[in-house]
């Protein structure tokens, strides 16, 4: 039986890609809550919202999506990772914008990197 209610496949897939990102169960800080929106009082009754906190990044994920508290961690897992992916992007851009493979354009942000501005395009 799965553990976040979804098909097996799902989740291994999950669980690999949580490996591949360097989260381990143990770095995480998981907190349930009372989730709002479409529902009704299932959703206003319980607690089927997920908190999830990842200690050694700092990254916060709170995941209301669905009625299923089940579904809320797997949903929140799958956005850790992608938001652990997109850091890890974006400095390697930043290294590669240092070893002068990648132009980087002072003064625009895209939202990747730990907060720094830059984008990238690569040299023709």
């Amino acid at each position: 039986m799965s553990k976040f209610g979804v098909s097996q496949p799902k989740e291994m897939e999950l669980l690999r890609r949580m490996e591949a990102c360097g989260i381990r169960e143990a770095d995480l800080t998981e907190q349930f809550i009372k989730a709002s929106g479409p529902g009704g009082q299932h959703v206003n009754k319980t607690q089927s919202g997920v908190f999830l906190v990842h200690k050694p990044s700092g990254l916060e994920v709170k995941m209301t999506k669905e009625r299923s508290q089940a579904l809320n961690r797997f949903f929140a897992r799958r956005r850790l990772c992608e938001l652990l992916e997109a850091q890890l992007l974006g400095d390697q851009l930043l290294q590669l914008a240092d070893l002068g493979v990648v132009a980087v354009k002072e003064g625009q942000k895209t939202g990747l990197g730990a907060g720094r501005p830059f984008y990238a395009a690569g040299f023709q």
